[in-house]
Parts: C-alpha cells; sequence; structure tokens
C-alpha cells in the first residue's frame, strides 16, 4: 500500500512523485516509456521553472548536461523588432531549452533519489475502486504480466490524454478549438539565441540546445495542417523564408540533423482536476497550444503547488479535500492569463499588436516586462496597468 502512485514520470509527475517523497510519504511512480526516451515538446523552461529546478536541487545536473544556457530573447514582426529579456524569479535570469531525453531522466533521478519507487515500462490499464474512490492502478508490468498497486491518491500526470481523465471521467471545464499546427527539427552550425518571428498567419521559434543544435520550430494555422503535413519539409522551410529571411540565410549555411517532428494536435483546456481519491497533473488537467513554451514552466509550477496544499494532510478526508479544491482554484487563477496569452498568440495575427509592440522600441525596461509576462516574472495586469498604458500613449 503506497501512500501515493503518480502516473506519468515526465515534467508534472516526476516533480510531483520527488516532493511527496520529500514530505515523508510511500511514492510509486509508474511510466509506460523506459527512459531516456524522446517526446514531443517545445523544450524552453521560463525563469519559474528554473527557479523552481535550483530550488529542487536539480538545476546543476541540466547545466552539467550540456544544455547551453540563454540570456536573450528577440520578437520580430511586420518591421518591428525588440530585444530583451525577462526579468529575473528568485535570482535566476538564464534559461534553459533542453532536448526531453535529457530533461526527463534528470526528474526522475530525483524523484529516486528522494525515495521514490520508479518502474519504467509499465503501462497503466485501469483503476481501482473501493466504493465510489479511486484506490489504486492495475498496470501491465515489462514482462508483460498483470499487476495491481493501491494508495491513498493516484496523481494522473499521464499527458492530453490521460487515462486517468478517462477513467474517472473527469470534464473539460474550459475549452477551445485546435488553433495552430506545428513542426519542428534540429540544425548544426546555426547559431541563436531565443528567437521568435512573426507574419501573419506564421510564427517561427528557436533556441539553443543541447549538444550545440538550435532548435527551429514552425507554427501554421490549424486549418493548414492537412495541406502542410503532405509536404513538410517544404512547408516549414517556406516558412522560414517567407518569415524570416536572416534565419534561412543561417540555416543555409548550417545542416538539419535529425527527422522533422510535429502535430496538429494542440489542445485548449481545463479538466475538472480531482475527485475521491484522484487528482490530475501537467497536461493531463490543463493544455494549451505550445505557441508559447510554457508546458515543462506550468508542469513544475502545478506540482510545486498540488504538493504544498497537500502538505501532511493526505490521511485527513476532510482536509484532503479542501487541499485538492484549493490546488483546483489555485490553478485557474494563476494559469489561465498565460492560456488566453497563448490563444491570442495562436491566433497568427502580428497586425493586432504591431502598434503596441512598436512603441516599446528604445525603451528597454518595459520592452524587459513585456517579455516577463508570457515568463512570468510579471503580471499581465500589472504590464497594462494604468501607469504603463500612459507611458506607452507617450511613446
Amino acid at each position: 500500500m503506497y501512500d501515493v502512485i503518480v502516473i506519468g514520470a515526465r515534467c508534472a509527475g516526476s516533480p510531483a512523485a520527488m516532493l511527496f517523497a520529500r514530505q515523508g510519504y510511500r511514492v510509486l511512480l509508474l511510466e509506460k516509456a523506459r527512459f531516456p526516451q524522446d517526446t514531443l515538446s517545445s523544450h524552453y523552461i521560463h525563469q519559474p521553472g528554473v527557479a523552481l529546478l535550483d530550488r529542487w536541487g536539480l538545476l546543476d545536473e541540466l547545466r552539467n548536461a550540456g544544455c547551453r544556457p540563454i540570456n536573450h530573447q528577440s520578437y520580430e514582426a511586420l518591421g518591428v523588432r525588440l530585444e530583451g529579456f525577462s526579468l529575473p524569479v528568485d535570482g535566476h535570469r538564464t534559461t534553459y531549452a533542453p532536448r526531453r531525453f535529457v530533461l526527463d531522466p534528470i526528474l526522475a533521478r530525483g524523484a529516486v533519489a528522494a525515495g521514490v519507487e520508479f518502474r519504467e515500462s509499465c503501462t497503466v490499464n485501469d483503476l481501482l475502486y473501493e466504493g465510489d474512490r479511486v484506490a489504486g492502478v492495475r498496470y501491465t508490468t515489462p514482462g508483460g504480466g498483470e499487476a495491481t498497486e493501491r494508495a491513498r491518491l493516484v496523481v494522473g500526470a499521464d499527458g492530453m490524454r490521460s487515462l486517468v481523465a478517462r477513467k474517472v471521467g473527469a470534464p473539460k471545464v474550459i475549452e477551445h478549438a485546435r488553433m495552430t499546427c506545428t513542426y519542428y527539427s534540429y540544425w548544426d552550425k546555426v547559431p541563436a539565441h531565443f528567437e521568435l518571428y512573426e507574419r501573419p498567419g506564421r510564427w517561427i521559434a528557436l533556441a539553443p540546445t543541447n549538444d550545440g543544435l538550435t532548435l527551429i520550430m514552425t507554427y501554421f494555422p490549424q486549418s493548414e495542417f492537412s495541406d502542410v503535413r503532405t509536404d513538410v519539409e517544404s512547408h516549414y522551410l517556406d516558412a522560414v523564408r517567407t518569415t524570416a529571411p536572416e534565419l534561412y540565410e543561417r540555416m543555409s549555411d548550417g545542416e538539419r540533423v535529425e527527422q522533422m517532428y510535429g502535430t496538429g494536435a494542440q489542445e485548449n483546456y481545463f479538466r475538472k482536476a480531482h475527485g475521491p481519491g484522484w487528482v490530475l497533473l501537467g497536461d493531463a488537467v490543463h493544455h494549451k497550444d505550445s505557441i508559447t513554451a510554457r508546458g515543462i514552466t506550468d508542469a513544475f509550477l502545478q506540482a510545486q503547488s498540488l504538493t504544498e496544499e497537500i502538505g501532511e494532510q493526505l490521511h485527513d478526508d476532510i482536509a484532503l479535500t479542501k487541499a485538492l479544491r484549493r490546488y483546483e482554484n489555485g490553478l485557474q487563477d494563476t494559469s489561465y492569463s498565460f492560456y488566453q496569452g497563448a490563444l491570442n498568440a495562436a491566433e497568427l495575427k502580428p497586425e493586432r499588436h504591431t502598434e503596441m509592440v512598436r512603441k516599446l522600441v528604445g525603451n528597454q525596461d518595459l520592452t524587459d516586462r513585456y517579455f516577463s509576462t508570457v515568463s512570468g516574472a510579471y503580471s499581465f495586469d500589472d504590464f497594462y496597468s494604468n501607469e504603463l498604458l500612459t507611458v506607452l500613449d507617450q511613446g
């Protein structure tokens, strides 16, 4: 009998398991993959996520894994260019964009070091119940056998297609249509910082990652997905050529070293977050278009929030219910502005904000605060306060 079973050992599950174990709970972490294994990702970790890695004692391992530091950001659209960087969070301004086959094992090792029992290549097939309460899991072992384990709390950190969400019937309480599709790959000999380029109907993002490579991502309207997927490389290169010609020239001097990766499944939703004996975490509870690269950072923040809210109250029914309710309320309170920001960016209509962005040019303080609204280092409300609007109007 475990205190907590966590399903999914990536950016939400491993940190949650680690933090529960550090609170003294007996934790089982189940993962269907065998690490290291890659997965679709926008890679980027914003400043709040970096600060949490440091707080958890895992940042040095990430740095030592060959992931290049990022200290500069630019955004260019319709003849306007901003350069700067987000404000720091807890003293951390440098960011990283690690490959997932590097990051995820670091997180899992952190969980194991905290005392978590980690089982890879285990596919959860069903939930166990005691009355109407989730009480455990049934899963397939690496050898193909079937096993069951029980716990006080089952955490579904098992992604957009969460089995836990499906089995408990967790409804989507907020949902919007898919807006973009994305394709990306990795390039050698293409120097880069954290760069964003936009024109109507196109968005390009790039960042340095591990092994001296550069991640280059392209975004298209969801309505073009069926066409783009039939000739991905041609659409990918044309998007860069027509949106960021200077980058296209840099790429001409470099080399694509991996296949194209991509997806049209850019879902946008919040699910009901908890019920008797279960709670959802990461993409299982909330997903938004990857265009703002908030996924990893949000997963970290959710893991920290969930474990802090529960604290020592796991075995107190009333206190646990209240803690899970606080977690759910906090999830929407803290994430909705980022959710709406992603939806706005995913419209791929830079003309709607070009004039405001143009007024930031030459004002480094406001530029950095503007970038900070996406990172989470500065709130949207504060940025669009009366004082800042006055400065912009005067610009």
